[in-house]
């Protein structure tokens, strides 16, 4: 089978002629969990706004064998701050012209999926850090998009938290089994979570190695104290301090 999206000699170069992220291949399957890995500045969370289609391909193409169904988990949770919980995840469905019994019930339903169905009255201010990235979560799946794209929606938060909303991601991804591209600089979560680890090198940002991870799913926080886990944390290190220093 034809992949959802394939990604063929992708570059981004900017106006002033900084070249950001050169010769990208890569496939995106109906399925998968795949991390982009690589140190700040490498272009990963470019290469994801191209996929989304934020940013402009400057060279190469995307070619989509599917229709282009996504969903977007910023660095920052985003949300309207004069709108609860609720209303914040209805606004795609209200783009949408959903009507609006059904949109409160999709907004529930995605909201109670992320264990936030005490708190859909709740204005953002009323919410903690983990709290806030679980209602953008919430709103970026309440669609049901094919692709979820997040670029590190985890990395302001405490170790806790962080270990907290891989486990119910994973679940979440696990039970509905939509695409996940996932933009991190952690080692440990990209092990943690995917099923293809993609390791970028900067200056410009490129493809610098693949590593597939075939430890079964779902997985629980004991998974991060196997022999397993630690050697596969090990590989990967190993291939972000090459792809670093080439």
């Amino acid at each position: 089978m034809k992949p959802l999206a394939e990604l063929r000699g992708v570059g981004k170069r900017y106006a002033n002629g900084t070249v950001a992220v050169s010769g990208v291949d890569l496939d995106l399957h109906d399925g998968e969990f795949v991390s982009l890995l690589g140190p700040s500045g490498c272009g990963k969370t470019t290469v994801l706004r191209m996929i989304a289609g934020l940013a402009e391909v400057s060279d190469g193409r995307i070619d989509w064998h599917t229709p282009r169904d996504l969903g977007f988990v910023f660095q920052e949770p985003t949300l309207m701050p004069w709108s609860t919980a609720l209303t914040n995840v209805m606004l795609p469905l209200k783009l949408r012209k959903t009507p609006a019994r059904e949109a409160a019930a999709r907004a529930e339903a995605a909201l109670a999926a992320v264990g936030l169905e005490d708190f859909l009255k709740a204005y953002p201010r009323e919410l903690s850090g983990g709290m806030k990235m679980r209602v953008s979560i919430a709103r970026a799946l309440v669609t049901e998009p094919r692709i979820l794209l997040m670029d590190e929606p985890f990395a302001a938060l405490d170790e806790i938290t962080r270990q907290k909303l891989n486990d119910d991601l994973l679940a979440l991804w696990d039970k509905s089994r939509f695409t996940a591209v996932f933009v991190t600089h952690s080692v440990f979560e990209s092990v943690y979570l995917s099923q293809r680890i993609v390791v970028m090198a900067p200056r410009p940002g490129r493809i610098a190695a693949e590593v597939r991870t075939d430890m079964p799913v779902p997985r629980d926080p004991g998974f991060r104290t196997s022999p397993e886990y630690a050697a596969a944390c090990r590989t990967v290190s190993a291939r972000l301090i090459e792809a670093m220093a080439a």
